[in-house]
């Protein structure tokens, strides 16, 4: 009873202190790495704050003891997940503390910042013994202002992480994937001037091939600051002025010569941010996105979306995918598949994988864990998830390769779900009003009488593009064969399939009509067979197969064809292809 009331009170404890808004583009800003080995304590039973383990003090008398040290004990790579850096963290599920000392170069007129790419779940911040902030969600960066906090030399800093399920927790209490936690992405001390160019949003019109929307934010709510647009290649500089709120923003029209970002021609542009006294730079490409009908449209022309997920892990490492090199292997794969787009199922995966992913040609679905089980009658619950979508849509909203908002996968319908998806909705266009907001459903039927697949979930029309995972031939026995399959699904808008497909164990043979044999064999029929009825779908405008690689779950329990993990990839865990992504191929090719 004791380490539950210590969990509640860890979760639900009112403090003044909390992450705050994201500052645009990090990895464009100076910054110092704070990377590398932490020390570490598993804290099995919340022991931690009793102990204020986060002091480190140490002995100074003779009397003097403390039942805890991070020196001279377990080590940790941050970062990544704690689950695959020693066998007896594989399964383990609670509190881990990570400790590290740092130096910070402290300048007058400058701010200083902790920033964390993510924590999964829920953590809180110590700098120097003080509490100086916490964050819950684990696929979304944050940070702290510790200006004030800092010492010139031998900062001692905590992170108290838990990765802990719980019901009112996004995902839930369960989800089919593995629950790696730990810091699991770049942890930066950021410096800025005083008064900073906190945020840019710069992008084509949403209709428009030659004109490009500025919209730039100080940190201050200070007028009459000047701010420069450069964008050399297409020979514009332009300058602005800031309002009372720091705020300045323009259209550039009649632009010359701009070329449009596409797969076939990923372009992106130098683009220079600077204030009196602040510079960012990064690379933006410019395209315009739009449903028409039932057709998605990207730079005036109607396509086809060839996609595939992938989770965030490296299945020969057993663990998080956090670097730029493990997004390499990850699209890669994608790319030698035929892939134009990628679902990042189904999570913000980490901003290594979405840059690297627009400069490879991908057009990109991101989503937040609404997987199945969300408690959409908790305030608290749906206040957590639109925090996380504008912590997702904040970070990534300059990238051009970003077609798709998710807000949903497999959720029933009630009057509770569709006003926490409307307002997850919401949260989005409040930032950015020009992407296609998704969903994925799983409500897919075949009507008898009619002789058709059909879906009744009204909030489809809440939607710019509609997506279907039906597992036909798996979890779904073909009430037609796959020639005579029709569907009437979501008319008028366009339909992708957003999950299809079957288990396999890589170099099984058995029977090519045999559930039960989890071949490649079966797997490979249970594919062309999904492709036949991908021709009756009338509004079909892309279609996305799960999944790229074998992933690991705890949701599987077959000791022999399973063994922890999702055998529904392409590809094995050690990086073999399947028969089925021979034919996924041939079938992207021919597209």
């Amino acid at each position: 009873m004791k380490k539950t009331t210590t969990l509640l009170l860890f979760l639900c404890a009112i403090c003044s202190i909390s992450a705050q808004d994201l500052m645009t583009n990090v990895y464009g800003r100076n910054f110092q790495s704070l990377n590398g080995k932490w020390d570490a304590i598993i804290d099995l039973y919340d022991q931690g704050h009793k102990n204020q383990i986060y002091q480190n003090k140490k002995p100074q008398g003779k009397t003097d003891f403390f039942e805890y040290s991070f020196e001279n004990g377990l080590r940790l790579n941050v970062p990544s997940d704690w689950n695959s850096q020693i066998p007896e963290l594989k399964y383990y599920e609670g509190t881990v503390w990570y400790a590290r000392r740092f130096d910070a170069k402290k300048e007058a007129g400058k701010r200083l910042f902790l920033y964390f790419g993510a924590v999964n779940y829920r953590c809180r911040i110590y700098l120097n013994g003080t509490e100086i902030g916490k964050h819950e969600g684990g696929f979304t960066p944050f940070q702290i202002e510790v200006t004030d906090k800092v010492k010139e030399a031998d900062n001692f800093l905590a992170v108290e992480v838990n990765n802990t399920r719980t019901v009112d927790a996004i995902p839930a209490m369960a989800f089919d994937w593995w629950n790696y936690g730990g810091i699991t992405r770049d942890v930066m001390l950021v410096t800025t001037p005083n008064t900073y160019i906190k945020d840019y949003f710069i992008q084509l019109d949403k209709d428009k091939a030659n004109q490009i929307d500025v919209r730039v934010q100080l940190s201050e709510n200070t007028a009459n600051t000047n701010i420069q647009i450069e964008i050399p290649e297409l020979k514009i500089s332009q300058k602005l002025t800031t309002n009372s709120e720091g705020v300045a923003q323009t259209s550039i029209q009649n632009i010359k010569k701009l070329e449009r970002w596409s797969p076939a021609s990923p372009k992106l542009y130098n683009v220079i941010v600077s204030s009196d006294n602040d510079r960012v730079e990064e690379q933006i490409g410019f395209r315009n996105i739009a449903v028409k009908g039932e057709d998605i449209y990207l730079n005036d022309a109607p396509i086809f979306l060839k996609s595939i997920s992938f989770h965030e892990e490296i299945p020969q490492r057993m663990g998080r995918a956090f670097s730029e090199p493990d997004a390499m292997m990850l699209l890669s794969e994608a790319k030698a598949l035929g892939c134009n787009m990628i679902r990042l199922a189904h999570y913000p995966q980490n901003e290594y994988t979405v840059r690297l992913a627009e400069k490879m040609g991908f057009l990109l679905w991101e989503e937040i864990p609404i997987w199945q089980g969300i408690d959409f009658e908790n305030e608290q619950t749906k206040t957590k998830a639109g925090n996380m979508i504008k912590e997702m849509v904040m970070r990534d909203k300059n990238r051009c390769a970003l077609t798709f908002w998710g807000v949903a996968n497999e959720t029933q319908p009630s009057a509770p779900r569709n006003e926490f998806l409307k307002h997850l909705i919401q949260c989005c266009k409040d930032i950015d009003n020009t992407r296609l907001i998704i969903a994925a459903f799983d409500l897919v039927r075949f009507d008898r009488n009619r002789q058709v697949f059909v879906m009744n979930d009204p909030f489809i029309k809440e939607l710019d593009v509609v997506a279907v995972n039906k597992y036909m031939g798996w979890y779904h026995q073909w009430p037609v064969t796959p020639d005579k399959a029709i569907w009437d699904v979501a008319k008028g808008q366009p339909l992708i399939i957003s999950e299809f497909g079957g288990e396999a164990l890589y170099g099984q043979t058995g029977n090519a009509d045999v559930v039960s044999s989890w071949s490649e064999d079966y797997q490979a029929t249970l594919f062309h067979d999904n492709l036949e009825m991908f021709k009756h779908i009338p509004n079909l405008r892309g279609t996305s197969p799960w999944i790229l690689f074998d992933f690991r779950s705890p949701f599987r329990f077959h000791p022999t064809n399973q063994e922890g993990w999702n055998r529904k990839g392409l590809v094995s865990d050690q990086g073999f292809r399947k028969k089925a992504w021979y034919i996924m191929k041939e079938y992207y090719n021919n597209k």
